[in-house]
């Protein structure tokens, strides 16, 4: 879009009003994070044992991890957007909203119906079906949010990405405090309003989200104020998330904090506001040249030089830029067989999967995001065995969306800075949050005092870490035609780790070493997490190996990318 049509362009049809409605829908979509609220009176109502129940939960966790359908229909329908057809112009994110609203309404609803009696009691295979349903929805809305957002900010992919899976990570914090003002004790209107609100907000807002694919000098500047606004709620909340562990909070006190709580919600939207009046303030013809010289991590000379690390005579690469289109794409020539791109044909999923770096990065994720979801799916039975009170346990599991969210935010920033600022490849923070993991889950495995404060919070923060790194990697390298597909069937690894690290390893050693259905001391669990630290060790060195492949093509490619950007 040129500069004269943006200025043209009304307020609410630009990237940043486009921000701010996904982080609005983010907020919303987690509600698979909300499962405990009301698993008890779905239990009950239904009349199932905790097996029952627990084959409802994995139900849940596919449905929430496995979003291949919704990164196709993302690619389909953004790959008309541009076409002067009809076809053309009924396509876009909104789309993929719109599956993503109706697959939430079904299955919330339904359950809802089940549990009130409002429908006859369905078999157990229906009530799993209605979980993934509902849980699914969440992969539909993440993928129409994220790949928007690396669209209109190329250049920051880490960062953004870092938002909006930060957000999606608080979205439970900020609908259990939606039950404990609005439904609290009464689990079953809980469901009711996971059937609506997600579904009104998805609707109201998803013909906001568009791909803009628009650079401006100011595009860190208002992002790191997106991110100051997400650590500042996320502060609120572990604030009151303490607070009502240790005190009991009345009926007006929970109305206004939970007042405080939309106020804060609301300010993504007056950044927004500022950020395109910034935008449309700004000179057109000073902001291409001034793109780059007024932001410091753009500068070229901040990026590592190409000719000091690899000189003509010795380069690996033998590469040609040729005329770029208006987005500065570098088409390289040959390569040795570290992967390179094309950039004018993206490599969709099965030529990606034919590489041995989608594998690398794949087996990596199944390490730490398996492992890590395994721990979380365990805390109840973990804190009870090492003797803490539920009191305790609870805090941790509502605490867990914190570190989640820390770890979603902190490296998806990092990441970009450490790329435009030392042109470090993204595959070593990868290495750094397995390595991180490791620990976490040795701390755990000890067994020693207050040692779930220590290893939970190592563990939560590397987890949300790898959501934000993933799908970031996944586009710089595989390219972004394809991303929603790629990234979506990469994070498959998180349910079949955890199937494996919850079912295989936990659930079998901790049933050989329990007396009866329960199981106290450390040697309930020692041997399993010590299990999980190895694998994540294992997964680091996989992830260096990720790293060393990729390191020239980060130099070569990705780092022009960037410039050209």
């Amino acid at each position: 879009m040129d500069h004269q049509n943006r200025r043209l362009s009304p307020m609410s049809n630009n990237k940043w009003v486009t921000t701010a409605a996904s982080i609005w829908i983010q907020c919303a979509a987690g509600a698979s994070y909300t499962f405990s609220i009301y698993s008890s009176v779905l239990k009950s109502s239904q009349g199932y044992d905790q097996s029952t129940l627990d084959t409802v939960s994995v139900f849940k966790d596919i449905g929430a991890n496995t979003g291949v359908l919704s990164g196709l229909l993302y690619d389909a329908v953004t790959a008309k957007r541009r076409r002067s057809s009809l076809l053309g112009k009924l396509s876009g994110p909104w789309v993929v909203h719109t599956v993503g609203a109706v697959l939430s309404f079904v299955g919330y609803f339904f359950m809802w119906a089940a549990v009130t009696g409002l429908i006859p009691r369905p078999p157990v295979m229906a009530m799993c079906l209605l979980m993934f349903s509902a849980a699914h929805a969440q992969v539909f809305l993440n993928t129409a949010n994220v790949v928007s957002g690396v669209h209109n900010f190329s250049a920051y992919s880490g960062t953004i990405v870092g938002i909006l899976k930060g957000f999606l990570g608080l979205s439970g914090a900020i609908l259990v405090q939606f039950y404990d003002t609005i439904c609290r004790d009464k689990p079953s209107s809980f469901l009711l309003v996971l059937a609506l609100f997600p579904t009104l907000i998805s609707v109201l807002l998803m013909s906001l989200v568009r791909i803009h694919e628009t650079n401006t000098r100011d595009d860190n500047k208002y992002l790191n104020a997106f991110s100051l606004v997400a650590l500042i709620i996320a502060a609120y909340l572990t604030i009151i998330i303490l607070l009502e562990n240790i005190l009991t909070l009345s009926t007006w006190s929970r109305i206004s904090t939970f007042l405080l709580l939309l106020l804060l919600l609301a300010s993504p939207l007056g950044i927004a506001i500022k950020a395109q009046y910034e935008d449309l303030k700004g000179a057109p013809e000073a902001e291409t040249s001034s793109n780059i010289e007024s932001n410091p991590l753009l500068d070229n000379s901040n990026y590592p030089s190409t000719s000091s690390k690899f000189p003509a005579q010795e380069n690996p690469f033998e590469y040609e830029e040729l005329p770029t289109s208006d987005r500065g794409q570098v088409k390289l020539l040959k390569s040795d067989d570290t992967m390179l791109l094309d950039e004018e044909v993206d490599m969709n999923l099965l030529q990606a999967m034919g590489t041995i770096n989608f594998w690398l990065l794949f087996f990596a994720m199944f390490c730490g995001m398996g492992s890590g979801l395994a721990t979380i799916n365990n805390m109840n039975q973990l804190g009870h065995s090492l003797g803490y009170t539920t009191l305790e346990i609870t805090s941790f599991v509502s605490l867990w969306s914190i570190w989640n969210f820390l770890g979603r935010l902190g490296a998806g920033y990092l990441s970009d800075f450490f790329l435009h600022t030392r042109g470090w490849a993204r595959p070593l923070f990868i290495a750094i949050t397995l390595g991180s993991m490791t620990i976490g889950h040795i701390i755990i495995a000890s067994g020693f005092s207050e040692n779930l404060y220590v290893g939970s919070i190592l563990v939560g923060i590397c987890y949300g870490s790898q959501w934000s790194l993933m799908p970031t990697i996944s586009k710089e390298i595989f390219g972004i035609r394809h991303m929603g597909t790629i990234f979506n069937t990469i994070s498959m690894a998180s349910p079949i780790g955890s199937y494996i690290f919850s079912v295989r390893v936990i659930g079998y050693i901790y049933d050989k070493e329990a007396s009866g259905n329960t199981c106290i001391g450390t040697h309930c669990f020692m041997t399993s997490f010590f299990i999980m630290a190895a694998v994540d060790c294992f997964g680091c060195l996989v992830a260096i190996t990720l790293f060393f492949r990729t390191r020239r093509f980060y130099q070569l490619v990705v780092l022009k990318r960037l410039r050209y950007s």
